[in-house]
C-alpha cells in the first residue's frame, strides 16, 4: 500500500460497481432496481447533465471559439472530460509499438460524448473463428444476446429501420430521422459503387419514449450531452441518475481505484481505492465486485490485485489479461461538393450525427482481407466554429467565388464572402472496420513506473496486421469511388498511400478498446466464463469492452449494455441460489 493510510469504509454492500460508463451504468442500473445494494467507484468528478450545461452555446461564447482544449479534446462545449494525456497519470508503450489510450474522468464516462453509433453484433460475429479460421469464437452467440439487445433497445431508445439483413439484425426501432441534402448525394453515389446506404441506427430518441426524456429538438449538439431533453443515450441520463432515485446506490466520485481485495480462499471482497481529495486509501467491501472501467483500465486494476492465491493477478490463471487488446480500424477523406456552392440557407441541424450509413456490404472470401468495415458519412451547414471549413485556407483562392478566382487568404469582406460561398458544401466519410484480435497485442504493468497515486502504469505493445492494412486501403478506394461519382473534389486524406499505411488511425485512437479480459469456455485460455464471470474468482465480473472475444465491425456500446443487463441478472439469481 505504500504510504499511504488505509480507512475502511463502515458500510458494506452487495456490490462494488468499478466504472460508470455503459457497462457500470446498466449494472447499477438492475442491481439497484432488484434491491441490491451497489457501492459505484468513479475515478472523475460527479456530473448531471442537467446542472453542468453546455447544450445550445455558441462559439463565441468560447474565449477558444470552440476550439479543443486538453482535457476536451472534442472541443470546448463537448460534454466528456478526458483525453490522450491526463496530468499525473501517464502510461507507456514499448518502442516501436503504438497505443493511443483516451480515458474519461467523470461520471458517465464515454457514454457523455460519444457518436450514439448503436449497431448489434450479428451471427457471425460471435463466430468468426468458424468462419475464416482466425481468432476465436466466442461461447455465446446472437440467439443469447438477441432478448438483452431487446430490452436495450426498448429501454434506451434507438431510431432505424428494419432491412432484413444478415449479419447487421434488425431491432426495435424508432423512426429515422430524414436524410439531409449532402446525404442525399451520397446515397445516390454509394448506390452506384455497389455500396449499400441505409438510415442510421442512433440511440437518439426521435418518438416518446416514457415520461422521464423529451424527444431530440435536433439541435445537433449530441456531443455536449442533452440536457434539455435527455433525448441522447449517457449513462448518467438514462442509467445512474433514475438508479440513484431508488435509494440503493452510493456513488464514490473522484475514486481512483488501486486494486479488488480478496480473501484467503481467493474470493474477492471488496476495492481498495484513492481518494483524489485527501489522497488517503479507503476500501470498501462488497460481496460481489464488477469491473466497468474500460478494458485497459480493468485489465491494470486485476494485474495491480496479487496475492498468494492469486500471484499472477487476479482473474489471470489463464495469463490471457491484458492480452488480445484491439481497436476498430479506421480510415477517412474528405471534401467539398461543389453543387453545394453558395447554396441556400435553412435549419439542416438533425441530430448530431449521421442520418445514414452504410453497413459491411461485400463477401471477404474475395477480397484479400479477412473482415470488414462499416462506413460513416458526415457534412452539412453545422453551426461555424474554430477550424471551420477544415481551414478556409484549404479552399480560398483555388475555386471561383461568384463568378471570380481570388487570391487565397485575405481578411474582412473578402474573407466573408469566401466562408459564406464554402458554407455547407464540406462532405466526407471514414471507416470502422473490424481488426484481428492478437494475443501480441497486449498492455502489462510497467514494472518502473508509477502515476501521482502511487499505483503502477500500463505499458502497451500493439501493431496493425497486414489485414488491417489492406482493409485500410480498400476504404480509401471506395471512398475515391464514392467521391467520384458524387462529382467532389478531394481536398484532404486523398494521397495516402502504403507509406502512411494508407492514412489508418492508430491503434487506440478509434476509442473502442476491447479485448483484455476476454471471455471462452476454457479456463485455461480466457479470463471470465460465457456470463462474464471469472473462471479463476467466482464473486467477480467484468461487463466494459474488456471481456470482448472480438469486435465485429460495429460500435461496441450497444453490446456491451446487452451483456452487461445478462451478467447483472445472472449475478441477481446467483445471489438469491446463494452460489456467490
Amino acid at each position: 500500500m505504500g504510504d499511504f493510510q488505509v480507512k475502511k469504509q463502515p458500510k458494506k454492500y452487495d456490490a462494488v460497481i468499478v466504472g460508470s460508463g455503459a457497462g457500470g451504468g446498466m449494472a447499477a442500473y438492475i442491481l439497484a432496481h432488484a434491491g441490491l445494494k451497489v457501492c459505484m467507484i468513479e475515478a472523475g468528478p460527479m456530473y448531471d447533465p442537467q446542472k453542468n450545461v453546455t447544450q445550445l452555446k455558441n462559439p463565441w461564447d468560447s474565449p477558444r471559439r470552440g476550439a479543443s482544449t486538453k482535457l476536451r479534446p472534442f472541443g470546448d462545449f463537448d460534454a466528456c472530460y478526458g483525453g490522450w494525456s491526463l496530468e499525473g497519470e501517464p502510461y507507456t508503450k514499448e518502442s516501436g509499438t503504438q497505443w493511443d489510450w483516451w480515458r474519461a474522468r467523470m461520471l458517465g464516462g464515454r457514454t457523455n460524448h460519444w457518436g450514439r453509433i448503436s449497431l448489434r453484433f450479428g451471427p457471425k460475429d460471435f463466430k468468426r473463428k468458424s468462419i475464416d479460421g482466425l481468432g476465436d469464437d466466442w461461447p455465446i452467440g446472437y440467439e443469447e444476446v438477441k432478448p438483452f439487445y431487446d430490452r436495450v433497445d426498448k429501454m434506451i431508445g434507438i431510431f432505424g429501420t428494419n432491412e432484413g439483413l444478415e449479419n447487421d439484425p434488425d431491432g426495435i426501432f424508432l423512426k429515422p430521422p430524414k436524410p439531409r441534402l449532402h446525404e442525399l448525394f451520397i446515397k445516390n453515389a454509394a448506390t452506384q459503387a455497389g455500396v449499400r446506404v441505409i438510415p442510421s441506427r442512433l440511440s437518439i430518441l426521435t418518438q416518446k419514449l416514457n415520461d422521464d426524456r423529451g424527444v431530440c429538438f435536433f439541435c445537433g449538439q449530441c456531443g455536449r450531452n442533452c440536457s434539455m431533453a435527455k433525448a441522447d443515450f449517457s449513462s448518467p441520463n438514462v442509467l445512474i441518475y433514475p438508479a440513484l432515485k431508488t435509494g440503493n446506490i452510493d456513488v464514490v466520485s473522484n475514486a481512483m481505484a488501486r486494486e479488488v481485495l480478496t480473501n484467503k480462499e481467493g474470493l474477492a471482497t471488496g476495492v481498495s481505492y484513492v481518494n483524489k481529495d485527501d489522497m488517503m486509501e479507503y476500501q470498501v467491501e462488497g460481496r460481489v465486485v464488477i469491473l466497468a472501467a474500460s478494458a485497459c483500465e480493468s485489465a491494470r486494476l486485476l494485474l495491480n490485485s496479487k496475492s498468494t492465491r492469486h500471484p499472477n493477478g487476479l482473474a489471470n490463471n489463464s495469463n490471457v489479461v491484458g492480452k488480445y487488446l484491439h481497436d476498430s480500424t479506421g480510415a477517412a477523406l474528405g471534401g467539398v461538393l461543389p453543387q453545394l456552392f453558395d447554396r441556400k440557407r435553412y435549419n439542416e441541424d438533425g441530430v448530431g450525427g449521421m442520418h445514414v450509413y452504410s453497413p459491411w456490404w461485400l463477401d471477404n472470401k474475395k477480397l484479400d482481407f479477412p473482415r470488414g468495415y462499416h462506413i460513416e458519412y458526415w457534412g452539412g451547414m453545422g453551426q461555424p466554429s474554430y477550424g471551420f471549413n477544415w481551414g478556409i485556407e484549404n479552399l480560398n483562392g483555388k475555386y471561383l467565388v461568384k463568378g471570380q478566382k481570388k487570391e487565397a487568404g485575405g481578411y474582412g469582406a473578402s474573407l466573408k464572402e469566401d466562408n459564406r460561398y464554402f458554407y455547407g458544401a464540406g462532405v466526407g466519410m471514414a471507416g470502422r472496420g473490424e481488426a484481428i484480435p492478437l494475443e501480441s497485442n497486449y498492455c502489462e504493468i510497467d514494472p518502473s513506473v508509477v502515476d501521482k497515486y502511487g499505483i503502477p502504469v500500463l505499458k502497451f505493445n500493439v501493431k496493425w496486421s497486414d489485414n488491417e492494412i489492406k482493409q485500410a486501403k480498400h476504404m480509401k478506394e471506395t471512398f475515391k469511388e464514392v467521391m467520384h461519382n458524387m462529382g467532389a473534389i478531394i481536398t484532404w486524406g486523398g494521397d495516402d498511400d502504403e507509406k502512411n499505411n494508407w492514412g489508418l488511425s492508430r491503434p487506440g485512437e478509434i476509442i473502442h478498446e476491447a479485448g483484455t479480459v476476454r471471455m471462452g469456455n476454457d479456463p485455461r485460455k480466457s479470463a471470465l466464463n460465457k456470463w462474464s464471470q471469472a473462471h479463476d474468482c467466482k464473486n467477480l465480473f467484468c461487463v466494459d469492452g474488456g471481456q470482448f472475444v472480438s469486435q465485429a465491425d460495429k460500435n461496441i456500446t450497444w453490446t456491451i449494455l446487452a451483456l452487461s443487463m445478462r451478467a447483472s441478472e445472472y449475478i441477481i439469481d446467483e445471489l438469491k441460489k446463494q452460489n456467490i
